[in-house]
């Protein structure tokens, strides 16, 4: 209990001395001088406080008002209660006293008698024979028996020594060795040593049979080596409170045997050893109680306070703020932070001396913020404004995006002006910041040459902070005419293939400021905190794996699109798109060398390229495929015979001189305005999330209608024999194409599926009035080329119409044949198959993963590009004669 009162006084109150009946008396007169000298306020002390201490005291207060004497729990008497009280006020003033919060109050009877020292008479005296038998042991243990003759006196209870005496004889051997008087006298004079270790009775009885064995034997001394070592067991000055006063306990008791010159053979060299570890563990004991109990800064304070009337502080270069040469706290920016040791009556003291220098030093910081240079602020993803490293003002989310408003981070020992003036400064700094880090999205949003949907768009981006996804604005996109895209253009907008954003603002310091400017306003909508938020993507990453618990708006704030297990940035993901396009568009004309990847059918394969461009493995790229909007087919590589291969070959080496007689034409040349390919194909590259589910993608699957069949023709060829006969198949092996994703069409006007149905029924109707011999017609058409997937060329014998008689046939007139000899010319085989397809097709319109267009092409789709592209090519064939 009196530590922890201790420990409380130390915390509010700087510290007390502490004085306790079981400390050596150097120890006890250094925490006693501890507080006579002023360095504590307060002492806390055992009912020994009572017993010679004469101190500087103006008030006690009991904590408790009974103790343990060391058989029972009883009540102080009122006499020993005046005795404790007593050191209040003595010889200087007339003291107080009273209790402590946990003790009972002292009852009006107590208090009276206290005050006016009215206490009952003594009665009654302990009394112990003093006249002793040592002639024998029963003799001796017979007279401190022996009741007094005196009705006042009362016998004393028994002492240490009569227990330790009474425990001995019970050993029958030694009792036995105790015969002559001069034993008796030794062995009484043994069991008298104190016991201050306080272990118990029965081991302080065993170290007083020791030291009586030692003085009866044949030497009639401790032996050196063994009291050497007892002695040196104690000799350490380690170890805790507890610790230091039981080897103090020890220490104190071979002191006391060292004094019995008849004991030891050299008891000068013990005394003086003894002593001398005695006082160094009092020494350790009093510094253990001094640094636990006392804090040395608030008791400096504390007295410097009380004789001084204004305390010295200054403040060093790291901000750290010391006063009286003790450190009470450090100044952050603009803001005091106290030191966490400093509580109650110390914290206040402290704040009072540290404000002597914090208002002369906020006053000159302030000047320094105000005109401080751009580039000595800066700003943190938590939006926190930072001055030599060290936050001074916070941004706070408004209704603008862009306009986000400035608190300063500053207490109350700045003043207003002071205060007004590093307001203005921030306020201006992360204006302009906004400006130049932001200035393409600055500028929209102030344009007045924008207008009408541009204007709305524009808006659009500068609520999502420069990116909005295409899908989300397609119809006004689609709404938008050259006028209005050129006025986004010029500001830096890029329509992208999957997403409208500006690419200046990828940059790094650029995605930085939008992500701090992103998290205030929405971090908390997203179930994150601004002061808490995930790690960036490291600058220069062009895709990296995403983290599933962080939303998908994080990762577009900072540029990057999550498209399943990749997030890619922006402008990769466009360069992407740009690489697939081609692929999709090319097809097969003159025997031409197709580009690496495309397959002619309208969809491609995984190049290396891709790959690299987004940093990523086959498996994750295949996953971002298939979100952005891509099927995966998987089908069986066609292996040409060696004939087919060596008279390709001729062909292509035929045709090299005439193809380089054609003139180049410009992959732009047919496009309606001056765009990128990616701006000009946002149409056709799928969306992420306009498709349906991906399909199966097993080779089971049915292949796309573009894709030709490769069973047929095989099936139609003759089986060769004899020598020429073909070696053993080979294995099949697949490759993956990647396909559009294909959904029905729910935007076609029910009146054109109307008019396509009774088409197909006239079509039903003239099919059963035709001739028998017309399948045969159609069994002659010429087969179409396996690996282009496109019709071959009809032969020359076939006629070709040239009156407006010979049109294909409406209505009734149509017949299967004609039918399917148009399957032939789009590349069919007239099979069952084909049979399939085209009922299919009557069934649901399909296109891409395009959004659905209504009202025709949007004229900033690649489909106008390609159209034009085709009539050029058509018109130079036409010209060339080819």
């Amino acid at each position: 209990e009196v530590y922890s009162i201790a420990e409380l006084l130390r915390r509010q109150r700087g510290g007390a001395a502490v004085v306790l009946g079981a400390l050596s008396p150097r120890t006890r007169n250094a925490q006693v001088a501890l507080y006579q000298s002023g360095d504590v306020d307060f002492i806390v002390a055992t009912d020994a406080i009572g017993m010679g201490l004469n101190l500087d005291v103006d008030h006690v207060a009991f904590s408790a008002t009974r103790k343990f004497d060391g058989q029972n729990h009883r009540n102080l008497t009122p006499s020993e209660l005046s005795q404790i009280a007593g050191r209040a006020g003595r010889h200087m003033n007339d003291g107080t006293f009273g209790v402590t919060g946990a003790a009972d109050p002292l009852d009006s009877d107590t208090i009276e008698r206290l005050e006016t020292h009215n206490f009952e008479s003594v009665r009654t005296l302990q009394w112990r024979n003093r006249d002793l038998d040592f002639r024998t042991l029963e003799g001796l243990r017979h007279s401190l028996r022996e009741m007094p003759n005196l009705q006042r006196l009362v016998r004393a209870r028994a002492a240490d020594d009569v227990v330790a005496l009474e425990t001995v004889c019970a050993d029958r051997d030694l009792a036995a060795k105790v015969i002559a008087p001069a034993a008796v006298a030794r062995l009484w004079e043994v069991c008298q040593i104190p016991d201050y270790r306080k272990i118990s009775g029965q081991s302080h009885a065993e170290l007083v049979s020791t030291i009586f064995g030692y003085l009866i034997g044949p030497d009639e001394h401790i032996p050196e080596d063994w009291f050497a070592k007892q002695v040196s067991l104690a000799d350490r000055v380690d170890g805790d409170l507890d610790t230091l006063s039981n080897r103090i306990a020890h220490i104190r008791t071979w002191t006391f045997v060292s004094n019995r010159s008849s004991w030891l053979k050299d008891p000068e060299h013990w005394q003086g050893k003894t002593r001398e570890i005695e006082d160094r563990l009092s020494d350790a004991l009093h510094e253990q109680l001094t640094q636990r109990f006392v804090d040395q800064r608030t008791s400096a304070l504390m007295k410097g306070m009380r004789d001084k009337d204004e305390l010295h502080a200054d403040i060093a270069a790291d901000g750290a703020i010391n006063v009286e040469n003790h450190f009470v706290g450090r100044l952050k920016g603009f803001l005091f932070q106290l030191d966490p040791g400093a509580e109650g009556i110390q914290g206040k003291a402290t704040r009072t001396a540290a404000s002597q220098v914090l208002a002369r030093e906020l006053s000159m910081r302030a000047r320094r913020v105000a005109a401080a240079q751009p580039d000595a602020l800066s700003l943190n993803r938590r939006g926190r404004v930072l001055w030599r490293e060290e936050e001074i003002g916070q941004l706070e989310a408004t209704d603008d995006p862009l306009k986000p408003s400035v608190s300063i981070l500053a207490d109350e020992y700045i003043s207003a002006p002071d205060r007004e003036k590093v307001q203005a400064r921030l306020e201006a700094w992360v204006a302009q910041t906004i400006a130049d880090k932001l200035k393409p999205l600055v500028e929209i949003s102030n344009a007045e040459d924008v207008t009408g949907l541009a204007k709305g768009i524009a808006f659009r981006m500068r609520e999502n902070l420069g990116v909005l996804r295409r899908e989300v604005v397609a119809e006004e996109i689609k709404s938008l005419d050259q006028n209005a895209r050129s006025q986004l253009r010029k500001y830096g907008v890029r329509f992208g293939a999957f997403n409208i954003y500006f690419p200046i603002l990828l940059k790094p310091a650029a995605a930085e400021l939008v992500l701090t400017l992103w998290a205030l306003k929405n971090a908390s909508t997203h179930g994150m905190s601004s002061d808490a938020l995930p790690e960036a993507p490291r600058a220069g990453l062009t895709s990296f794996a995403p983290d599933p618990a962080c939303p998908e708006p994080f990762y577009r704030a900072y540029g990057y699109h999550v498209c399943g297990p990749r997030a890619v940035r922006l402008d990769m993901l466009e360069r992407l798109a740009d690489l697939i396009r081609p692929l999709l568009a090319w097809r097969s004309t003159n025997g031409s060398m197709p580009p690496k990847g495309a397959t002619g059918d309208g969809g491609f394969t995984v190049i290396p390229e891709m790959m690299s461009l987004l940093g990523c493995s086959p498996d994750e790229l295949g996953g971002v495929l298939k979100a952005l909007g891509f099927r995966l087919d998987r089908r069986p590589i066609k292996q040409p015979a060696p004939a087919a291969i060596a008279a390709a070959e001729g062909e292509v080496v035929a045709s090299t001189a005439s193809e380089a007689e054609q003139p180049a034409i410009p992959a732009d040349a047919a496009a309606p305005e001056t765009v990128s390919a990616s701006e000009a194909s946002a149409a056709t590259a799928p969306v992420p999330d306009a498709a349906p589910a991906v399909a199966s993608e097993t080779p089971a699957e049915a292949a796309p209608e573009s894709a030709p069949p490769t069973a047929a023709p095989e099936a139609a060829a003759p089986e060769p024999t004899g020598a020429t006969a073909a070696p053993a198949e080979a294995e099949i092996k697949y490759e993956d194409v990647w396909r559009p994703r294909r959904h029905q069409r729910t935007d076609r006007r029910p009146e054109r599926r109307d008019n396509r149905n009774n088409r197909q029924r006239g079509g039903d109707r003239s099919a059963q009035s035709a001739p028998s011999a017309q399948p045969e017609a159609t069994a002659a058409q010429p087969p179409t080329t396996a690996d282009s997937g496109v019709a071959a060329t009809e032969p020359a014998t076939q006629a070709k119409p040239q009156r407006r008689d010979d049109r294909r046939p409406q209505g009734k007139d149509r017949t299967p044949d004609r039918g399917r000899d148009r399957e032939h010319r789009r590349g069919g085989g007239g099979g069952q198959g084909d049979r399939h397809r085209r009922e299919d097709r009557r069934k649901a319109e399909v296109h891409t993963a395009a959004p659905p267009r209504r009202g025709g092409i949007d004229p900033d789709s690649p489909f106008a590009a390609l159209g034009a592209l085709r009539e050029e090519l058509a018109k130079r064939s036409k010209e060339s004669g080819a």
